[in-house]
């Protein structure tokens, strides 16, 4: 009967055990899904506040709101988005199936309540062409764009007072804006940009271009070109009223004449054997060319 005892109390005990190491293991799952859940909600939390925040302010008589809003549409072969009057476009190409449109909607008023009013007014659309859409009278709000669409997509960007930036899209790019600056890094296809005032940023990666060329222009505004020293392209660039400065021994120009005057700094030449054009260019302002490590 001891015997029996001992070991019903063995056996309680090992039941005791095993029941507190499941309930340990089950809650170890569960602190384990809900810190994935918080990293993710962290990540999200921290890609919404890069893009669309520290936007509101107070100034004298007025204060601001913004009001991220995010859209998933059906993907298709191209894109046209008009920024209006006020607001950026940011389009990056990834490898997804659909577009997702994150709209940054920024307005402002006398007061907290009257900002929030006029936000809550302002409507987005994507069907057909991306816009914002509000009423005529009101001019207090802009609404910025950050589009996540597959690479192969065809782009019509239009903005006036905000600048345009392209990444990773592989296609077909027409794109203008007055007042902001043009970023094109990580493309190819056939891709033309155009501004009056603001700064042109372009990356160039690989070996050569893929597709029909790149042709991007600013009137006032420097230009910086980022390209491997062996790059191949037909490179044009140059500038009317700016320096010039270049890494790339085959990009190098005379900045004088031969009287010692101060001449339009412009070049177009054939780099490592030539390949598709690559025309940036601006009017007054400086041009910088630096070496991209491909390593």
């Amino acid at each position: 009967m001891k015997l029996i005892s001992r070991n019903r109390a063995i056996f309680s005990a090992t039941i005791f055990t095993l029941a507190i190491l499941i309930t340990t293991i089950s809650s170890y799952g569960q602190e384990a899904v809900h810190a994935e859940k918080v990293k993710a909600a962290n990540k999200a939390e921290y890609k919404n506040r890069n893009f669309c925040g520290n936007n509101s302010w107070s100034s004298g008589d007025k204060v601001s709101v913004t009001d991220l809003r995010e859209m998933t549409v059906s993907a298709r072969g191209s894109i046209d988005v008009d920024g209006r009057q006020k607001g950026g476009i940011s389009v990056k190409g990834e490898d997804r199936s659909d577009i997702l449109v994150r709209a940054c909607v920024q307005s402002w008023g006398k007061t907290d309540d009257a900002a929030k009013l006029v936000a809550s007014n302002i409507k987005i659309s994507t069907t057909g062409t991306i816009r914002a859409e509000n009423s005529d009278s009101d001019k207090d709000w802009s609404v910025s764009y950050q589009i996540l669409v597959p690479r192969a997509t065809n782009l019509t960007l239009k903005a006036h007072n905000g600048g345009i930036s392209i990444t990773g899209i592989d296609g077909t790019a027409d794109f203008e804006t007055m007042n902001g600056g043009l970023n094109v890094t990580n493309t190819s296809g056939n891709i033309k940009g155009r501004t009056m005032n603001g700064g042109v940023n372009v990356v160039l990666g690989g070996g050569s271009w893929k597709g029909s060329g790149l042709d991007v222009q600013t009137t006032n505004g420097g230009v910086n070109l980022v390209m491997p020293e062996n790059y191949a392209a037909r490179v044009e660039t140059g500038t009317v009223n700016g320096g010039f400065n270049s890494e790339i021994r085959g990009l190098t120009v005379e900045k004088t004449d031969e009287n010692g005057r101060r001449r339009a700094t412009r070049i177009s030449t054939d780099l490592n054997g030539g390949g598709a054009p690559i025309r940036v260019t601006t009017t007054n302002g400086g041009v910088r060319i630096s070496v991209l490590d491909n390593k």
